[in-house]
């Protein structure tokens, strides 16, 4: 019965640990600089550690806010061309864009839950 238990809690944080939303297309971030709601595009890689920190941060936040703001994830090494129009020069990068889908904000390295709220109602999320 202890075996069980421990099978089960280490597969649920397995499934905590690896919380990620998937990486963002041209047209996906297009529709969401579009779409009149605050967005936050947080630019990494799925093997940087500070990355894999922040991913079910944004998960949440993602599930959170859903009706209010748009949280995207850009993996920069699958898609370096993103890093390209953003002018990545460092992962983990978050972007905020106000509802007009101007660039408001950037932060260089890894965010908490609250740096990225902050983040968003600077961009105007209400």
């Amino acid at each position: 019965m202890n075996r069980l238990l421990t099978t089960l809690l280490l597969v649920l944080i397995a499934a905590v640990a690896h919380a990620e939303l998937p990486s963002a297309n041209e047209a996906e971030v297009t529709k969401a600089l579009t779409s009149s709601k605050p967005t936050v595009i947080d630019l990494g890689a799925r093997t940087c550690i500070s990355c894999k920190k922040m991913a079910p941060i944004l998960e949440e936040l993602a599930v959170t806010y859903r009706a209010q703001a748009n949280v995207l994830f850009i993996d920069v090494r699958e898609d370096s061309e993103a890093a390209k129009r953003f002018g990545i020069q460092m992962i983990p990068t978050q972007i905020y864009f106000d509802v007009k889908g101007q660039e408001v904000k950037r932060v260089v390295g890894a965010a908490d839950r609250d740096d990225i709220i902050k983040g968003l109602t600077a961009a105007g999320l209400k």
